[in-house]
């Protein structure tokens, strides 16, 4: 047999898969909560004895990992306008697997140069200024990032007129600096990918020995990204495909985590509604959103504080009468998996809320204008109401009976008739949770996890 192990090091959780490449299977699977804190490999262990005797000698052809452990990779983006240079820093972040903290815009005021430093970041995107157009702010900046305690690594991703000059304060400071090309170099023009590679690249030097994962190098090859860059990439393989092997074109994946739920859609979610005009940054083929206070455990007490028990209960199919214990429980043992029909109703009804809300503020919107002509429309984000297919990764979609309910009330709603949320979708679960090991297979075995990906969807309408 030729063997592949894939581990993903989760923040609540370690997952591991063994598949046969030759006859494309999920031989195994297995997790145990992961234990970062105190050493990394103690979860792993766990998860792999819950996997046959004979995979954990067993000799593979490839350990590949991916981690989003210690909270994942937490960045501060700063740019200069906030439409357009600075949000262009927080999508190269997003798409990089990052979690972004916070943006922000225009020179940093002394305010939030003491903030930024108490946040604390993984990494620091230090943007602003198109090619040949403002230079002054981001050379500011970086004299205030100079005199600061930021020690994190910081990307320098603005005007290229400046990006010397930046780079010298800040190493003359002592600060670690990296320079890559304009995430903005034209107006409306976005340059993300050089950016995310950098990131990419930071992530697997210096974040993964921070983090205290360096330990685990001892047992696979190396953590190779990010979590949800995995799942992009898994998620990008499975629309677009390869040479070889269709995919199965345009489609949404919402993922959702004890910590965080992250929407991935793939397409290019062009204008499809005559008379409407789009407003801001061109939206990326490939998107992902982050939605750092929707988590199903850790963030739980932040859901029902965002979407307020009455949405909860609303979508929960038993009584909930102490629902504020419960979901404070919920947010203290975070390892913790559902035993009874209640449990197991509070978590599909968490799960509706995160998943309804991390939808609403990926899709795009319409809004109506009055103007001299008369009435018209501005669109701002993605279309996605023609996506054709929906999916569902995370151990939610996993394990619960209901799982393909989720996602169906995420979907576009009368109630809400300018959001661009998917109207018809075919709607399927990532019934192995694999995406994540069909990402990181992407680049060595493409067709392989290609065809891996489609065989483990199952379909729910």
């Amino acid at each position: 047999m030729s063997l592949a192990l894939l581990v993903d090091f989760g923040s609540t959780f370690t997952k591991i898969i063994a598949i046969d490449l030759a006859s494309e299977e999920i031989l195994a699977y297995g997790q145990s909560g992961t234990t970062v804190d105190t050493d990394i490999m103690v979860g792993l262990r766990k998860a792999l004895d819950l996997i046959p005797p004979y995979l954990k000698g067993a000799s593979y052809e490839c350990k590949l990992a991916s981690s989003s452990a210690a909270g994942g990779l937490g960045m501060i983006t700063i740019g200069l306008i906030p439409e357009l240079s600075a949000e262009a820093a927080r999508r190269a972040a997003l798409g990089a697997g990052a979690k972004v903290i916070k943006v922000y815009s225009f020179r940093l005021s002394a305010k939030e140069l003491r903030e930024l430093e108490g946040l604390t970041p993984d990494i620091l995107l230090l943007a602003g200024g198109t090619d040949g157009g403002n230079r002054e702010v981001i050379v500011d900046n970086a004299r205030l990032l100079s005199q600061s305690r930021v020690h994190c690594p910081i990307l320098i991703a603005g005007n290229k007129a400046a990006a010397d000059q930046v780079h010298s304060i800040l190493s003359s400071a002592g600060k670690s600096t990296l320079i890559t090309d304009n995430v903005m170099p034209e107006v409306n023009v976005l340059n993300v990918e050089p950016s995310r590679e950098m990131i990419r690249k930071i992530f697997i030097e210096r974040i993964i020995e921070a983090k205290g994962l360096k330990r685990a190098e001892e047992f696979v090859e190396g953590i190779l990204m990010p979590t949800p860059t995995a799942v992009l990439k898994g998620a990008q393989l499975l629309s677009g495909g390869t040479a070889s092997e269709k995919g199965l074109g345009d489609l949404v994946v919402i993922d959702v985590g004890g910590a965080t739920t992250d929407v991935h859609s793939i397409g290019e979610g062009r204008l499809v509604q005559a008379g409407v005009v789009r407003k801001g940054l061109p939206e990326p083929p490939a998107k992902r959103t982050v939605e750092g206070d929707l988590g199903i455990r850790y963030n739980a007490r932040t859901i029902l504080k965002l979407c307020r028990p009455e949405r909860i209960l609303k979508n929960a199919q038993v009584p909930h009468p102490d629902l504020g214990e419960k979901v404070k429980a919920l947010s203290h043992r975070v390892d913790l998996l559902p035993q009874s029909v209640e449990e197991l109703d509070l978590d599909f009804a968490l799960a509706v809320c995160a998943a309804q809300a991390a939808m609403e503020r990926h899709a795009g919107t319409i809004e109506t204008v009055w103007g001299p002509q008369g009435q018209y429309f501005l669109q701002y984000g993605k279309d996605l109401t023609r996506i054709e297919h929906l999916i569902g990764t995370g151990g939610i979609f996993i394990h619960h009976p209901q799982a393909g309910t989720i996602l169906a009330k995420t979907l576009f709603s009368s109630e809400e008739p300018f959001s661009l949320r998917p109207r018809n979708p075919a709607i399927y679960t990532d019934a192995r949770y694999c995406l994540f090991a069909v990402g990181l297979l992407a680049e060595r075995f493409p067709d392989t996890a290609c065809r891996i990906a489609k065989k483990h969807l199952k379909k729910w309408n």
